[in-house]
C-alpha cells in the first residue's frame, strides 16, 4: 500500500477526532468523487440499531431498521450531487458469506437504491497487495484526503490514519476505480447470492 499512500506515515486519529475530521472535510471541496474500499469480512457496529437487532437474532427488526434509513440515505445522495460528488464503494466479498456480510449486503443494496454506486468484488484482484496482510479499509475525500480506517481485533471502529496529499488521493482513487471496474453491481449480486438465503441466526 505504500506505493499508493506514499512514504509519509500519515496522522493517526482516535475515534472522536476521526469522526470530527471527516465531518469537517466532507464536501469541503466540490467536484471530487468519494471512493471507499471495504475489505474486512466481519465488523462489529455497537450503536447501530439494525446491527444490534441482527446480533440478537431479530432478523425482521434488523431489516425493518435498514428500510427506515432510506430517507436519510437519499438525502445524503442528493447532498453529494449538489456538491458534484459521486459516492462509490467497492465491497470485497469472500465466500461463503459471513453472517455479518449477509446483514451488510442488505444495507448496501438499500444504499445503492438510494443513489450510492456500489460494486462487489472477490479478493483475487487484491492478492498482489496482500502478501503480508489484508489491505486496509480506505476512503477518499475531496482533492487531497485519504483515510486508512482502523478497527480493533473484533472489528470495532477505532479511528483512522489521515493522509493529506493530492498524489496519494489520486493514486488511491484510481486504484479503487480500477477495482470498481472489475466488480459486479451489488443489486445483481444480492439477487443471486443473498436473497435466496435463509436469515442468519445472529453473529
Amino acid at each position: 500500500m505504500r506505493d499508493l499512500l506514499g512514504a509519509a506515515p500519515g496522522e493517526p486519529l482516535g475515534l472522536d477526532a476521526y469522526r470530527e475530521d471527516f465531518r469537517r472535510r466532507d464536501f469541503a471541496v466540490d467536484g471530487y468523487d468519494s471512493w471507499k474500499l471495504e475489505r474486512r469480512q466481519h465488523f462489529r457496529e455497537p450503536g447501530d440499531a439494525s446491527w444490534e437487532a441482527f446480533v440478537r437474532g431479530d432478523w425482521r427488526e434488523a431489516l425493518r431498521l435498514i428500510e427506515a434509513q432510506r430517507s436519510g440515505l437519499s438525502d445524503l445522495s442528493r447532498l453529494a450531487a449538489r456538491h458534484r460528488c459521486r459516492l462509490l464503494r467497492v465491497r470485497v466479498v469472500e465466500t461463503p458469506l459471513t453472517p455479518y456480510l449477509r446483514w451488510e449486503l442488505h444495507l448496501l443494496r438499500v444504499r445503492a437504491e438510494c443513489g450510492e454506486l456500489i460494486r462487489v468484488l472477490g479478493p483475487e484482484p487484491l492478492a498482489a497487495y496482500e502478501a503480508t496482510a489484508p489491505v486496509p479499509e480506505l476512503i477518499t475525500l475531496n482533492d487531497d484526503t485519504v483515510y486508512e480506517i482502523r478497527y480493533d481485533a473484533e472489528g470495532v471502529l477505532e479511528g483512522a490514519v489521515r493522509h493529506l496529499d493530492t498524489g496519494a488521493r489520486d493514486r488511491v482513487a484510481a486504484w479503487i476505480e480500477k477495482l470498481y471496474g472489475l466488480g459486479e453491481d451489488v443489486g445483481t449480486f444480492f439477487d443471486r447470492e443473498v436473497a435466496p438465503l435463509e436469515p442468519p441466526a445472529g453473529d
